[in-house]
């Protein structure tokens, strides 16, 4: 049992962001620039062709965003560093500046009673590493774990609670596969190389934070539920689920890779990716675990695209995988992400069976257009209808044996949400696109009273 993971009677809550999402201040006090900046930039690479160099500009608003969460009534706050911040150009020259700003910011939410916890990469890493091979490399770890002791030897006196890394798969499979995510490559099975070097990033992490003291270093993991849709092989579900959850899964827990996930990914069966002592670092580094859940994966045959819809973005996300068709049911948020709570249940239950680790999540949440707005709130009760769900969910779960100790909202702010740049919303307070304003959504409101009763 780790020593500042919450483990009260009851479910504790929390609101999380990324650093890229909503701090803006991109070449500000020394910052370097990372990958999404240079995707961003790219055209066509985001959906309105906009990008994180402004935000929320939370780089200079985090005392106003700390107020957000406390009145909330949340008691934590999960953000992440961004390593150009404090290291420009992914190893070398350390930014005190970087580290002045984490400072005010973890001290912002100490004085307002909120309790901070820190992602040390939430996918912004630094355009020189990426030039260098990215995480294609093995040194991309080694420089990930010097900068975390950094991180840890400034902020871990005030926060205890770290995630190394925050959805892997999506850094690996997303930007080296897909190309959808920064870097925007389409690298194939190249992909699962970086995959192994996010992991071994990670037990490099915990090594050196266990080492320094810390008991309460974790992962968080975008694991999904995989349902098969009927007549799909089940060689290649078993891929699918081989690539989203047990690469990760399998050497945290067993130390090893199996066999089925081997017949996909070959990559991984290579002595000189996979070194001695690698495994063995990793199994059992993680203290807690972390799960962001948002919608189950469906894989079916292999069918043409709908007419009128888009191609599933995943498509091209899990090399070595027989093809396979992913299909979304209704109901479906803006982003076009299928609903359904159950999914989030099973999700844990089957977690904690397999881990036995401590469980957060660390995030869910769900984007709609919002357009409706009465007595200047936003009136989002279909955010509200899927967090509410989503709760409760989660502690039917916990109800169950699951050893889940909090859950976490995505997210606080409208903010820069990923390839899809600003015309899809997560948040549960409105920002203001002109003038930076926040305005709790009638989703915060509820949420409020829920935890002030």
């Amino acid at each position: 049992m780790t020593l500042h993971l919450p483990d009260g009677p009851a479910l504790e809550f929390g609101a999380a962001t990324a650093s890229y999402q909503i701090e803006g201040a991109t070449t500000e006090d020394g910052r370097g620039v990372s990958i999404w900046d240079t995707f961003a930039a790219t055209p066509g690479a985001t959906r309105d062709g906009r990008d994180g160099s402004v935000a929320c500009d939370s780089y200079h608003r985090y005392a106003e965003d700390a107020a957000l969460v406390a009145d909330l009534g949340a008691g934590w706050y999960r953000f992440s560093v961004a390593w150009p911040r404090i290291v420009p150009a992914g190893i070398g020259a350390v930014e005190s500046r970087g580290l002045d700003y984490y400072d005010r910011l973890v001290d912002a939410l100490l004085e307002r009673g909120v309790t901070p916890t820190g992602t040390f990469y939430h996918w912004d890493l630094p355009q020189p590493l990426e030039d260098a091979g990215g995480w294609l490399q093995r040194d991309t770890a080694y420089a990930f774990a010097d900068y975390a002791t950094l991180v840890h030897d400034r902020l871990g006196d005030r926060v205890k609670v770290w995630a190394t890394l925050n959805e892997p798969w999506c850094a690996a499979y997303l930007g080296y596969a897909a190309g959808v995510h920064a870097p925007g490559r389409r690298e194939g099975g190249k992909a699962h190389r970086a995959a192994h070097h996010l992991m071994l990033g990670h037990g490099l992490v915990a090594e050196a934070l266990h080492a320094a003291g810390s008991q309460d270093v974790g992962i968080v993991l975008n694991l999904a539920p995989i349902w098969p849709e009927p007549g799909t092989p089940e060689l290649a579900a078993d891929g699918v689920d081989a690539v989203r959850n047990r690469v990760w899964l399998d050497p945290l827990i067993d130390g090893a890779y199996d066999d089925g996930l081997l017949r996909v990914a070959p990559e991984l069966a290579d002595p000189e990716l996979v070194r001695e002592g690698d495994l063995d670092l990793i199994k059992g580094s993680a203290d807690w675990l972390g799960v962001n859940y948002y919608t189950p994966v469906r894989p079916g045959p292999v069918t043409p695209t709908p007419a009128g819809e888009e191609r599933h973005p995943e498509t091209d996300a899990y090399p070595g995988v027989d093809p396979v068709t992913f299909h979304v049911r209704e109901p479906r948020t803006h982003i076009g992400w299928e609903v359904e709570p159950a999914g989030l249940e099973e999700l844990l239950l089957e977690t904690h069976k397999r881990t036995g680790l401590p469980i957060v999540v660390t995030e869910n949440g769900a984007a709609y257009a919002d357009d409706t707005v009465e007595g200047g709130v936003v009136q989002d009760a279909d955010r509200v209808a899927y967090l509410r769900s989503h709760i409760e969910a989660t502690e039917r779960a916990r109800d169950a044996g699951a050893d889940i100790r909090g859950y976490i909202v995505w997210t606080l702010l409208d903010n820069f949400e990923w390839a899809e740049g600003y015309t899809k919303f997560f948040g549960i307070v409105h920002v203001d696109p002109d003038t930076q304003d926040r305005t709790p959504k009638a989703s915060y409101r509820w949420l409020q009273q829920r935890l002030k009763g």
